[in-house]
């Protein structure tokens, strides 16, 4: 990516302006603001109730089953975005999440005992409101609607998940900056606030108009069609984002377990910035790539590069090593997250857009929050590589998924081409 020409770099801001008429300034600003709570409440709860109880088992407890909730319902989330339209579904769910947040706070801060926290933060994580993928719906539907070139479609997803990679470096870094200097209840609160306003402002704006369901003459939703199957390529492009939450979450419990053993628990927060921000810009410049390079090219590329560059982690065992070695592994991820997101995207049918995307952020923090729970315990006994080795081999498994699966398109008739949308160079 380093060696992007001028060319390159105008076509990839030309594309990104596109992107942005698309939407105005606001939305992406709006969306940005309401996406960041969730990044913020997983991390915050865990030091929450880590501080106020004593108890880290408490507190693993209250993390886990918030995100259990989110797991859970939010496929429910994005098929009644779906089905009712993102505005009522998202403005009841951002309103719902904050108050969620707040008892969390109170009970946390009120001493409740650790079941009734748990069932707090599973509360907390049903209600997340699902702003971002939500977002990548509703962008793209503004790029099909104004019959934007492919590229412009590629660039709005890459933004989207740029965005999200943001959200996701931002948010635990604010909440670790609130308990170093403060107290995290006050990061809690402020996502709560944050959740209510910013959420309900995105739910609000005029381009949920975009994916709203369509109305009869009367004002009365149509009758609802049958709903199309998912294709038979869905699950594989689910288990591949569940394997990058799987190797993400290996990789979080390692650098914090090596970071531990090096007496320097402080920089674990920023190793992982430092990967969220390499694959952040990663993400942006995924634009440039030229489109001769197909989608299927583009899948095994990233599986590729996060299984060669995550062999290095098995040899790390110092500070310096470790930041250059995950900072380097950073460039792997938002290529493959983009890349997998506009395969399903033009796999699914488009009224089932919205749940899929849901789906698909389910498995993806499932994927994470299970590998953590189970890495972190063999980190305890077995030390930082087995975590590392778990990432390598989480990694392999997902390369191995990108040379075996062939994703499909979604066309019902030649009325629909336009949903049979990139053109995969490679032969088939």
């Amino acid at each position: 990516m380093g060696t992007i020409g001028a060319p390159e770099r105008r076509r990839t801001r030309d594309t990104y302006r596109q992107v942005i008429g698309l939407t105005g300034p606001l939305l992406p600003c709006v969306s940005f603001l309401g996406r960041l709570p969730t990044a913020t409440v997983q991390f915050g709860s865990v030091l929450l109730v880590a501080r106020t109880s004593g108890s880290l088992g408490a507190a693993g407890l209250t993390g886990g089953a918030l995100a259990l909730g989110q797991v859970a319902c939010g496929p429910l989330v994005g098929r009644l975005a779906d089905r009712r339209g993102q505005r009522t579904v998202v403005l009841a769910f951002s309103l719902a999440n904050a108050l969620a947040v707040a008892a969390l706070v109170t009970g946390a801060l009120a001493g409740l005992p650790a079941p009734v926290l748990a069932l707090l933060g599973a509360v907390a994580g049903a209600t997340v409101p699902l702003v971002g993928p939500l977002a990548r719906t509703r962008l793209v539907a503004l790029a099909r609607r104004a019959g934007a070139p492919e590229a412009t479609v590629g660039a709005a997803l890459s933004f989207e998940s740029t965005l999200d990679e943001l959200s996701f470096v931002l948010g635990p870094a604010l909440v670790g900056l609130a308990a170093v200097f403060a107290h995290p209840a006050y990061a809690m609160g402020g996502a709560a606030v944050l959740v209510a306003v910013c959420g309900s402002g995105f739910a609000l704006h005029p381009s949920a108009r975009a994916v709203a369901p369509a109305r009869g003459e009367r004002g009365r939703s149509r009758p609802r069609p049958p709903r199309a199957p998912m294709p038979r390529c869905v699950p594989a492009l689910l288990t591949a984002l569940a394997l990058q939450g799987a190797m993400f979450g290996a990789c979080q419990a390692g650098i914090t377990a090596l970071t531990d053993r090096l007496g320097q628990e402080d920089q674990a927060g920023l190793v992982y910035a430092a990967m969220g921000v390499m694959s952040a810009a990663a993400g942006f410049a995924m634009a440039a790539v030229p489109d001769r390079v197909g989608a299927r090219t583009r899948w095994r590329l990233a599986t590729g590069a996060a299984f060669a560059l995550s062999l290095p982690l098995l040899g790390t065992t110092g500070l310096p090593r470790l930041y250059a070695v995950v900072t380097v592994l950073g460039v792997a991820y938002a290529p493959h997250l983009i890349t997998v997101f506009g395969l399903l995207e033009r796999a699914v049918a488009p009224s089932r857009l919205a749940e899929s995307m849901a789906i698909a952020t389910s498995a993806l923090v499932g994927g994470q929050a299970l590998a953590v729970a189970v890495t972190g315990r063999l980190a305890e006994s077995h030390g930082p590589t087995a975590a590392f080795a778990t990432a390598c081999t989480a990694a392999a498994l997902a390369f191995a998924l990108a040379l075996t699966i062939r994703p499909t398109t979604y066309a019902q008739g030649p009325e629909d081409a336009p949903h049979a949308r990139v053109r995969d160079a490679q032969p088939h």
